[in-house]
């Protein structure tokens, strides 16, 4: 773990400057204040946070931590990819075999049916081409119109919830919460199950994560609730923006990389389809700096210190999970000022790329 010192050190001393407790400070907290009323409030629940923590594995096994790894702390739009992988297992169960077919072939009547919806295909919703247009759970898709994000390398355009002209679904990127959580209700009715339960018993479990008493959820806003096959049943976002989505731990974050970087695999059982992980490192035809809920880091845009097969999974608040094939490492990072973020990658590479040139052996 000493290796790694000066870059936790780092970490620590640039924590984001949200308060804690988010009923302190509120008009600090978070960030739907950033939306044009009256969509800029929280439509669910929220809760305090700890400080900054995180865990680095290398060579599948852990070999530092900090702060509080295993208390689950709300984690944003990281979440999202955990809809990718949803989808990985809605394919694998042969639940959803085409993910270039349009949404509606499967799903008719969940808002997929006009003439630009119609052509909305899975493979555009994952990576945030569909143009999806409508409102989703009492939300309309305007909102996120003009939404920039960091690393989105895209120039400002219009003002955030200014109503833009749409393009054809699958060549214009936009990173939008609301399509997100058009995604997760389309998943949802795939499955005709709490979605939450699906990725627990078919991700999160398996790897050892989500025990009970962790503090691992993964909630919905108050008002989304749909009834699905006569159940009641709450749909999730893919993140939280406005509150809700999921509380999870450092260690578990962790774990979830580590089957992104086994391709699937754990203890020699697969979780995901073969391939599947591969799919969603695949860059987008339209925005080369993303994958299916990924961030992509092939030019080295994101961080140029990161070797050019990094991959991340990042939210809002500073929560990055890095996933880095060629030193074979897994690094989650929790409530880490945004903009301090690359000196921190930096700190952790030079330990990877030195390592590597000194041969570390395999855990």
């Amino acid at each position: 773990m000493f290796e790694y010192n000066e870059a936790i050190a780092y970490a620590q001393a640039h924590e984001v400057g949200w308060p804690r407790d988010p009923a302190a400070e509120p008009a600090r907290w978070g960030v739907h204040h950033d939306d044009p009323p009256p969509y800029n409030r929280l439509r669910g629940p929220v809760h305090a946070r700890g400080g900054v923590s995180g865990v680095i594995r290398r060579h599948g096994r852990e070999v530092a931590a900090w702060g509080e790894p295993d208390r689950a702390d709300l984690t944003f739009s990281v979440a999202k990819t955990y809809l990718a992988l949803l989808a990985g297992v809605a394919h694998m169960r042969g639940l959803l075999p085409d993910v270039d077919a349009p949404v509606a072939a499967r799903l008719p009547g969940i808002g997929f049916d006009d003439a630009h919806n119609s052509a909305v295909t899975w493979t555009h919703l994952l990576q945030q081409t569909s143009e999806w247009q409508g409102d989703c759970l009492g939300m309309p898709e305007q909102v996120e119109h003009h939404r920039r994000v960091p690393h989105d390398p895209k120039p400002p355009t219009g003002k955030k919830g200014e109503r833009r002209e749409l393009h054809a679904p699958g060549t214009y990127w936009e990173y939008n919460d609301v399509r997100i959580n058009q995604l997760s209700l389309a998943l949802l009715h795939l499955f005709g199950r709490p979605l939450q339960q699906v990725f627990e018993e078919a991700i999160l479990h398996p790897l050892g994560g989500g025990a009970a008493g962790s503090g691992w959820q993964w909630v919905g806003y108050d008002d989304a609730w749909v009834d699905i096959g006569g159940q009641r049943i709450q749909s999730v976002p893919g993140g939280s923006h406005w509150g809700g989505g999921v509380s999870i731990s450092a260690r578990d974050q962790a774990r979830i990389g580590q089957l992104m970087l086994d391709g699937g695999m754990h203890e020699g059982r697969p979780l995901l389809p073969p391939g599947w992980v591969e799919r969603m490192r695949k860059q987008s035809p339209v925005a080369p700096f993303y994958g299916s809920l990924l961030w992509l880091n092939v030019d080295g845009a994101m961080f140029p210190d990161a070797s050019r097969s990094s991959y991340f999974m990042t939210g809002a608040g500073g929560h990055y999970t890095w996933v880095d094939p060629e030193h074979d490492a897994v690094i989650v990072v929790r409530w880490l000022d945004g903009p301090h973020a690359t000196g921190f990658v930096a700190r952790v590479a030079r330990v990877l790329a030195a390592s590597s040139a000194n041969g570390t052996a395999r855990g």
